[in-house]
């Protein structure tokens, strides 16, 4: 009788506890993160992080407990279908130049050919962005030799314009190493775990993120990375202590209307804002909160338009509630008139 009494207790709070929620996991037989959604060949492919078992991780602002080796494809042939896993799409020992970390990556394709851009560490433990070349959206890739010349940081994410041009959005702080590069793409080693070093001057502009025009052959930069401003309605820039509204990470733009959305993380806040401009270079004017803070300590996504249906795609820890082992979803996102973006609460009140 005890034991059937624990069993339904143990059942309930379970149910109890996946009701705060506002969708469910992607998947559940591994650990995703980072999601950037895309559709291609008719099918949505989403690219993940692939979250890791690590022992005893440490406690830090470095991001040494995210030391994932590997990168998984996931697809499906409609929203909410069944999701396919597919096999490794590279390897960290296939990348001859990298050292440790494959952290979050994005998709594009042109021609046919399919490019997987990720960042990862070099043998001096500096960030650097690669790419790598597939005849399949889910892989396997073949790295290139080197990492994208004049690139760094993180975060990488590839916008294709209406006019064939793709520009990549990157960077990170704090264990990124974005604030370790100056606006000149000049590099000054540092430490991370300083919070004052690693964000910037409190009463001075924050960090951009950077873009770059890729080339044609889509491994390369046609220009050296520029900053990208975000500023208020006043034409103020937003700055370092603005911790809700200023620039982290997982700088992302999706196009509706003719207007450009960059939306990205702002970290320590763990919230998903958004700015806008009529330039993919900006500058990109703050509006407001995208996504609310998940359950977890990270907050990274991804848009996406399937039909007439627009798409957050984003993480949280439901499944291990644990930082470093994190979980895909997705949920609907609406474009108001006015051409603002309702808010999302991931976790129900």
């Amino acid at each position: 009788m005890k034991k059937i009494i624990l069993i339904i207790f143990l059942t309930t709070s379970f149910s109890f506890a996946q009701n705060k929620f506002l969708n469910d996991p992607l998947v559940t037989e591994i650990f995703t993160a980072d999601p950037s959604a895309h559709i291609f060949n008719g099918k949505i492919y989403v690219y993940p992080s692939h979250d890791i078992v690590v022992e005893n991780p440490p406690v830090d602002d470095c991001g040494g407990k995210y030391a994932m080796r590997d990168y998984r494809v996931l697809s499906m042939n409609y929203i909410g279908g069944p999701v396919t896993i597919h096999d490794v799409a590279l390897d960290l020992d296939d990348v001859q130049w990298a050292k440790r970390q494959f952290w979050a990556p994005d998709a594009a394709e042109k021609d046919g050919k399919f490019y997987l851009y990720f960042p990862t560490k070099d043998k001096d433990d500096i960030f650097k962005i690669g790419a790598a070349v597939s005849d399949k959206p889910e892989g396997p890739f073949k790295a290139e030799n080197n990492p994208i010349e004049g690139s760094y940081s993180m975060d990488p994410s590839v916008f294709k314009d209406d006019d064939g041009s793709y520009y990549m959005y990157f960077g990170g702080i704090w264990g990124g190493q974005l604030q370790r590069w100056d606006e000149d793409n000049q590099y000054t080693p540092g430490e991370c775990g300083n919070e004052l070093q690693d964000s910037g001057i409190p009463d001075g502009p924050a960090i951009s993120p950077r873009i770059a025009k890729m080339s044609n052959d889509m491994i390369s930069f046609a220009e050296d990375p520029k900053p990208v401003r975000i500023i208020d309605k006043n034409g103020n820039p937003i700055l370092t202590k603005d911790h809700a509204r200023r620039f982290f990470e997982a700088a992302w733009v999706h196009k509706k209307d003719g207007i450009y959305y960059l939306s990205y993380s702002t970290g320590n806040t763990h919230l998903i804002v958004y700015a806008t401009s009529d330039n993919p270079y900006g500058p990109f004017v703050y509006q407001g909160i995208i996504n609310n803070p998940v359950d977890g300590w990270t907050n990274h996504h991804s848009t996406l338009k399937v039909g007439d249906q627009w798409y957050l795609f984003y993480h949280d820890t439901q499944i291990s509630g644990k930082d470093h082992l994190r979980n895909v979803k997705f949920t609907e996102m609406y474009h108001n008139k006015d051409g603002s973006i309702q808010e999302i609460f991931p976790l129900k009140n």
